[in-house]
C-alpha cells in the first residue's frame, strides 16, 4: 500500500558537508536502536509513513518544511547503514543522482545474499512499479526525481520517492509500504498528507476501474485502431469542449464550445480546471508503444502499466479514448487527505496511542544517545525531537 503523501515548499541548494556528516551519526544510532528493539519490519514500517519521517528529518537537524529534507534524509540514512546492512538485516537502494540504478543495486544486494531470482525479481517490480503508478495512473503535475527501495532480509520492502512540479514551487513526496499491497493499480495507498490538492488524473480510484479495463483490451485490437480512436477522440473533445489548462497550467489547444454552453469564471476555486483534457500526442512514438504493448498482450492492466515505454503520456492517450468513444469515466479526485504517525490529539482520526507513541520517543532517544555525538549535538536532537512531540 502507499502509506503517505507529503508534500512541501521546492527548495534548493545543497546540505552542507557538516550537517550530513552529523545526520549520519545520528541516524546510525536511531537505526541500530529501533532493529535492536523492534525489529528491521518496524523501521521499514515507521519510515514509510509520512509523518514519522518528516520528524526523523527534523529529529536529525534539517529544514523541517523543505524538499531537501527527502533527498538528504534518505542520504544520510543510505550512508548510516552501510557496511551493517547484513547485521541489521536492512537495505536502502536508490537516491537522488542514482535512481535508474535502483534494480542494478537491487539485484547486486539479491546476487550477494544468494537469493531466489523470484525473491530479488519482486523487490526490483515493486520499486518500478510505486514508480510507474505515482507518475503514470495519480497524473498530479509531480515529475519523480528522487528515488529509493528499502527491504529486509523478509522481503518486505518500502518505497520513498519525490517529485517537483516547478509550476507551483512545491515537492510531494511519496510512501509504500509492501505489506497489503494486492493490487498496484487500485486504492495502493493507506493515508496521504498534502497541503495541495489538484484535480489529477487518478487510475488508482476505484471509479477509474472500467477506465483501466477498457484501456487494457484496447491494446488487443491493431494498433491503426487505437489511434484511429484517438483521433476521433481529440476531434470530439476539440470540438466540444472549451479551451481548457492542466494542472501543471500548461495549454491544452484551442477549442471550440458546446451549443448553449455558458462561460462562468470561477478562477482559484475547486473547479477551475475542467478535467477533460486533450493534447498534441508523438503519434509515431506512441504508435511504436501501442504496437509493443499489442505484441505482449496483456491480459490486464498492471500488465499494460508495467510494460516497456508505456508511461504518462500512453496511459493518459488511452484513458481519454476509454472515456470519450466508451463512455468509461476516470476519476480526477486528488487521492490526498491527511495521516497521523500515532494518532490525534483531540481523537482525530484516532486517538493518540500512548504506548506506541512512548516506544518510539524510548528508541529515538536511544538512538540519539547511541549515535557517538558531541554532547551539544546530543542535546539539540533532544531538544528537536521534542518540538515534534504531541503535549499530553
Amino acid at each position: 500500500m502507499r502509506t503517505g503523501v507529503a508534500t512541501v515548499p521546492l527548495d534548493w541548494g545543497r546540505c552542507p558537508r557538516w550537517l550530513f556528516e552529523r545526520m549520519t551519526r545520528l541516524g546510525r544510532g536511531i537505526c541500530v536502536a529501533i532493529v535492536e528493539e523492534f525489529g528491521p519490519e518496524e523501521l521499514l514500517r515507521r519510515l514509510s509513513d509520512p509523518a514519522w519521517f518528516q520528524s526523523l528529518g527534523c529529529v536529525m537537524g534539517f529544514d523541517w518544511n523543505s524538499s531537501g529534507l527527502t533527498v538528504t534524509t534518505m542520504g544520510a540514512l543510505k550512508e548510516a547503514v552501510r557496511g551493517m546492512e547484513t547485521d541489521l538485516g536492512f537495505y536502502v537502494c536508490g537516491g537522488k543522482r542514482v535512481s535508474r540504478k535502483t534494480p542494478e543495486e537491487t539485484a547486486a544486494w539479491g546476487q550477494k545474499l544468494g537469493w531466489t531470482e523470484e525473491k530479488t525479481g519482486t523487490l526490483v517490480f515493486a520499486s518500478r512499479m510505486a514508480a510507474k503508478v505515482d507518475s503514470a495512473l495519480v497524473q498530479d503535475g509531480f515529475s519523480i526525481y528522487a528515488h529509493n527501495l528499502l527491504f529486509t532480509d523478509s522481503g518486505k520492502w518500502a518505497v520513498i520517492q519525490q517529485g517537483m512540479n516547478t509550476d507551483l514551487q512545491k515537492a510531494r513526496r511519496y510512501h509504500w509500504l509492501s505489506d497489503g499491497v494486492n493490487d498496484f493499480c487500485e486504492n495502493p495507498h493507506s493515508g496521504i498528507a498534502s497541503d495541495a490538492r489538484l484535480k489529477p488524473l487518478n487510475l488508482t480510484a476505484e471509479e477509474s476501474r472500467e477506465n483501466k479495463e477498457i484501456s487494457a483490451q484496447m491494446v488487443k485490437l491493431e494498433p491503426t485502431a487505437v489511434l484511429k480512436n484517438l483521433q476521433t477522440a481529440a476531434k470530439k473533445v476539440s470540438k466540444n469542449m472549451p479551451e481548457v489548462s492542466s494542472p501543471t497550467g500548461k495549454s491544452l489547444g484551442a477549442q471550440g464550445r458546446l451549443p448553449g454552453f455558458s462561460e462562468m469564471e470561477l478562477n482559484d476555486v475547486e473547479f477551475h480546471w475542467h478535467p477533460v483534457v486533450t493534447e498534441k500526442f508523438d503519434i509515431k512514438r506512441l504508435k511504436k508503444t501501442i504496437e509493443t504493448a499489442h505484441f505482449f498482450a496483456p491480459t490486464e492492466f498492471g500488465q499494460l502499466l508495467a510494460g516497456e515505454g508505456v508511461g504518462p503520456k500512453t496511459i493518459r492517450a488511452l484513458s481519454l479514448v476509454a472515456e470519450i468513444i466508451y463512455g468509461a469515466k476516470p476519476s480526477y479526485e486528488d487521492p490526498a487527505r491527511y495521516t497521523f504517525a500515532v494518532g490525534g490529539k483531540d481523537g482525530t482520526p484516532f486517538p493518540v496511542d500512548r504506548a506506541t507513541y512512548d516506544r518510539t520517543l524510548s528508541a529515538i532517544e536511544r538512538g540519539i544517545i547511541a549515535s557517538r555525538s558531541g554532547a551539544k549535538e546530543i542535546d539539540a536532537a533532544k531538544r528537536r525531537l521534542e518540538t515534534v512531540t504531541y503535549p499530553f
